[in-house]
């Protein structure tokens, strides 16, 4: 098998983040980002913990994004090394504070490039009591539609 480019990784990763941009507009629900991983790719979330396979992938997005259609995850930068992409993203609440700065965190992925335009790995990192701290500052409340994570999501 011959090692992946810088450019079909990179490829793949533009793909990924044309189909984010499209959720994020509201073409798309979240679950159309599992296209792009591997029938056996491994998630991990902050709050949601372990998921693993495809199915379990399109479900976790689908329930874990519902009731956040008015945030955005603007992409900032990524660095690709052997198949490893690291991405660094920022988790945007609604809003903007009285001297019209965002309330947003920083965020980083990892993902491992399996070939093919898919992913068989991501791991979203972020500063989860950060996040609480945004959503109390800029006073935004969950609606109905918000699932909450598990209480001990599987590590």
């Amino acid at each position: 098998m011959t090692e992946p480019t810088r450019k079909e990784i990179e490829a793949a990763h533009d793909r990924y983040l044309e189909t984010r941009r499209r959720i994020m507009a509201g073409d798309l629900g979240w679950e159309a980002l599992a296209e792009h991983f591997t029938d056996d790719a491994t998630f991990i979330d902050p709050a949601w913990g372990r998921v693993r396979g495809i199915d379990n992938i399109h479900s976790f997005l689908r329930r874990s994004m519902a009731g956040l259609g008015d945030w955005s995850f603007p992409h900032e930068w990524r660095l690709v090394e052997g198949n490893r992409l690291v991405a660094a993203w920022k988790n945007r609440l609604p809003g903007k504070r009285p001297d019209g700065t965002y309330y947003e965190a920083q965020g980083i992925s990892i993902m491992l490039y399996a070939g093919g335009g898919k992913f068989s790995y991501e791991e979203d990192l972020l500063n989860m009591a950060h996040i609480y701290e945004l959503v109390a500052e800029s006073c935004w409340t969950p609606g109905p539609a918000v699932n909450m994570p598990p209480q001990c999501p599987p590590r």
